[in-house]
């Protein structure tokens, strides 16, 4: 016997833990832009989560922050990506309300926000 588990389509009374994505895409911060770029324009991502040194979540890199360096020149071949202004904390966790989530990323002006566990890993990844 299978049990099927559907997710709410609403956000009253769920959790971000409930309408979340697991992150697909991640990257290291001391990667280039143009590993970057090349990572973004090979998959038709529009954003990489970004990962410090010891695996927690810095933040999301999208295209449109990359869009100053896709002259590629070598300024782009030496710029990591912790250099490049991208979206940073704070970030979801899985026991946030949705609908507190949704305030906090119109608010933002964000399409998507990771979430992350209470040790600053990223879990998933919240799509408005």
């Amino acid at each position: 016997m299978s049990i099927a588990l559907e997710r709410p389509t609403t956000t009253a009374g769920a959790t971000v833990g409930d309408l979340m994505n697991r992150p697909e895409l991640q990257i290291s911060d001391d990667a280039t832009a143009d590993t970057a770029m090349d990572i973004l324009l090979s998959s038709g991502a529009d954003h990489l989560l970004v990962r410090d040194e010891d695996g927690r979540c810095a933040g999301l890199l999208t295209r449109l922050h990359l869009a100053p360096f896709q002259a590629r020149s070598w300024y782009t071949e030496r710029t990591p990506v912790r250099d490049i202004l991208h979206d940073r904390a704070p970030f979801a966790t899985a026991d946030m309300p949705a609908a507190h989530a949704v305030a906090a990323m119109r608010a933002r002006g964000l399409d998507a926000w990771p979430v992350i566990d209470h040790d600053g890993h990223a879990i998933g990844l919240l799509a408005a």
